[in-house]
This record gives structure tokens, C-alpha cells and sequence, in this order.
């Protein structure tokens, strides 16, 4: 793509990080970006992994003692975060102590009794799974 495309391009449309709707009417975000039209796969992709980067971020930032957790369990917290985000992730105030203390029984069951896991069905089956077994 031709660079000098995309800097005029840029200068035109604005940046907006959050979405919003544009004059005609469309929701965008980004550079101009019509989310009526969806996302190519690639673009998935890489939020996913962004996403994801910020979720073991807010993890260990907010639960000191997640770096050390084996990764299964680390992962747990991540995908959690990323779920429902670090503020709810926190209000597991018994999933938490139990984890910390290596009680990986009393973890999962923690998680499974919450309102969560009713929300989100097999995947708090399988992340309780591996919370107890530290095993993917």
C-alpha cells in the first residue's frame, strides 16, 4: 500500500479508538473503519492476542501472587479477565484466598458457585476443571 495513501488518509479521517457514528450515519472506529462491515479474520486475530496481553497485564498487576501460579492456572485468571474484566475478576474474593493458598479444589468450587459460571456455562465447567487439576 502506497504510505503516502495511508498518511493522507489518516490526516482526513481522524483516529477514534472508541466507536462512533459517522455523518452518514455508520458505526466506525479506528481510521474510518465501517464496523457494518465487519472484520477480516486476521483482524480477530490480532485482538484476540492484544486482548489477551492486556488481560495478563490487569492479572498481574492486580493478583501479586499470579506470577506464581503454573501456567494452567494463570491462564484461568487471564481468560477470566478477558471475560468479564479485572473489577469482577476481583470480586472472586474466595476464589482468590483459596487460590493463593494452593487450594485448588476450594478455587474451583469457588468459581463454579457464582453467578458466573451460570452465565457462562461450559466454560466455567472446563476453567474450574483446570483450576483444580492444573491441567488444560
Amino acid at each position: 500500500m502506497n504510505p503516502t495513501w495511508i498518511k493522507l488518509t489518516k490526516k482526513y479521517e481522524g483516529l477514534n479508538l472508541l466507536p462512533y457514528t459517522c455523518p452518514t450515519g455508520h458505526l466506525t472506529i479506528g481510521y474510518g473503519h465501517n464496523l457494518e462491515n465487519g472484520i477480516t479474520l486476521e483482524i480477530a486475530e490480532q485482538l484476540l492476542k492484544s486482548d489477551l496481553e492486556l488481560a495478563k497485564t490487569e492479572v498481574e498487576r492486580n493478583i501479586l501472587f499470579s506470577n506464581k501460579l503454573d501456567e494452567v492456572r494463570k491462564f484461568v485468571l487471564v481468560d477470566m479477565c478477558f471475560n468479564m474484566g479485572m473489577q469482577k475478576l476481583r470480586s472472586f474474593k474466595k476464589m482468590l484466598a483459596a487460590l493463593e493458598k494452593g487450594y485448588y479444589d476450594r478455587a474451583a468450587y469457588e468459581m463454579l458457585n457464582s453467578k458466573w459460571a451460570g452465565q457462562v456455562g461450559y466454560r466455567a465447567v472446563e476453567l474450574s476443571k483446570m483450576m483444580k487439576t492444573g491441567e488444560y
